[in-house]
């Protein structure tokens, strides 16, 4: 992994060298320059041209800038390789061999063909070698088996084809950042706030009888929690609850669930497209639907709130926290999410106490660009439960009941753990509210 971390920095600066030297031949001070000084112009012209096409230096490297990207989409559709190009596709072979430490089902033949394929840039061999492993092991084990490296598999992809505009997504995946492109066309994140512009709407809404027996038997405790979110389903429905605690203070939590899977966009901010928008932005139909909800209910100014919430709805907590306006009206004290892809974000108050619990059999958590194979941390003060439990394939092991079932289980003291970071909300049970979610 070491090695990975470095090869990538090679890479990224390989490709900054790249940048800095096609601003510095196709500025406007070198022009100036040409024209006092032709000959030593000349002489610097081509030893930039050199420096950036020459097999022995940077490889094929203009990138930046409108005459440089057009010279590297030219490079993407001959197929001309820069330098740093080969060197972010090692370090994402390391970082792929690495996680076969770690995850053995990465290491039979049938894997190790298709990542092999895709990190030579095969992609007939690579669909092939996919087709194959589907055929063996169905799609949701296949998904499965290659979850712990998909942003590595997707990065190479569009690192090593003929579109010079997706390689966004490579590059910043390679850096350790949350990619703001697709990796297949390229197609910028902004579009989303086209496609989920909705204002936001909370409404009171009546729990039916299956929500109400869980609620019914509800107190503060993870497991607890994972079970509510899961009677809320994901049609719309959160939670607002009212604690008295034992030391004398009324608490509220909020509890958030995920995505519907059935349409790419519904009614409600829980759809495939807020799910992005989620991952990609803060100020999303979710966030500011919630926010209408905590105003409606009337939870007073400085209240202290706890946000829990599974996949779409950790994504939604940690946008709530990251919120000054929310961060500024109530104290944040504790954002716990299960299966969500969260650790590019940052909540407002730095006292908020983040826990973030993780199967790493789950695709979800992984699109963040954070995923087992990838070597960058997340801060010190934060809480991250993570462990491998293959009871279940994507999707059920995205599921609440998947986490529900671990923490009641083998890794019952994570639940534990979890429980004495939030001791402070032990007490009774006030108020137990569904709202609904609209887009408007």
């Amino acid at each position: 992994m070491a090695a990975s971390v470095l090869l990538a920095d090679a890479a990224l600066a390989a490709r900054q060298a790249g940048a800095d030297l096609t601003g510095a031949l196709t500025g406007g001070r070198f022009a100036l320059q040409a024209l006092r000084r032709p000959a030593w112009a000349l002489g610097a012209a081509l030893s930039c041209v050199r420096a950036l096409t020459s097999p022995a230096g940077l490889g094929f490297a203009p990138n930046g800038g409108v005459i440089g990207e057009l010279a590297r989409a030219a490079g993407n559709v001959t197929r001309r390789r820069p330098a740093a190009v080969a060197m972010a596709v090692d370090a994402f072979a390391l970082r792929i061999e690495a996680a076969t430490v770690t995850h053995p089902n990465l290491d039979t033949a049938h894997a190790r063909r298709l990542t092999g394929a895709v990190v030579a840039g095969d992609r007939l061999e690579a669909a092939r070698a996919l087709h194959a492993l589907v055929e063996r092991l169905g799609v949701t084990r296949a998904l499965t088996t290659v979850s712990p490296v998909i942003m590595e598999l997707l990065a190479l992809t569009g690192l090593l084809d003929e579109n010079p505009v997706n390689d966004g997504f490579s590059w910043v995946t390679l850096a350790g950042g949350v990619p703001t492109t697709d990796p297949f066309l390229g197609l910028p994140s902004s579009l989303l706030k086209f496609l989920n512009p909705g204002p936001g709407r909370a409404e009171r809404a009546d729990p039916d009888p299956i929500l109400a027996k869980v609620l019914g038997t509800s107190r503060n405790d993870i497991v607890s929690y994972v079970n509510d979110i899961g009677a809320l389903g994901n049609h719309g429905l959160v939670l607002l609850r009212r604690v008295a605690c034992t030391d004398g203070s009324e608490r509220h939590v909020l509890l958030l669930p995920g995505t519907s899977f059935a349409l790419l966009s519904n009614s409600t901010p829980q759809d495939l497209v807020g799910a992005f928008d989620g991952c990609l932005r803060t100020d999303t139909t979710y966030t500011r639907a919630a926010k209408k909800l905590l105003r409606r209910a009337g939870v007073p100014a400085g209240s202290e709130l706890m946000l829990v919430g599974h996949s779409l709805g950790g994504l939604t907590a940690m946008n709530l926290a990251a919120d000054v306006d929310v961060a500024s009206e109530y104290r944040v004290s504790h954002v716990i999410t299960l299966g969500s892809p969260i650790d590019a974000k940052r909540p407002a108050d730095h006292t908020t106490r983040v826990i973030s619990l993780v199967n790493k059999h789950d695709v979800i958590p992984m699109l963040d660009g954070r995923g087992p194979a990838a070597p960058h941390d997340i801060p010190d003060h934060w809480v991250e439960l993570a462990w491998l439990d293959e009871s279940y394939d994507y999707p059920l092991s995205h599921a609440p009941q998947a986490y529900s079932d671990s923490l009641r289980g083998d890794l019952a003291h994570y639940r534990e753990q979890v429980n004495a970071l939030i001791r402070c909300y032990d007490g009774e049970i006030t108020g137990n509210q569904p709202y609904t979610l609209r887009d408007r």
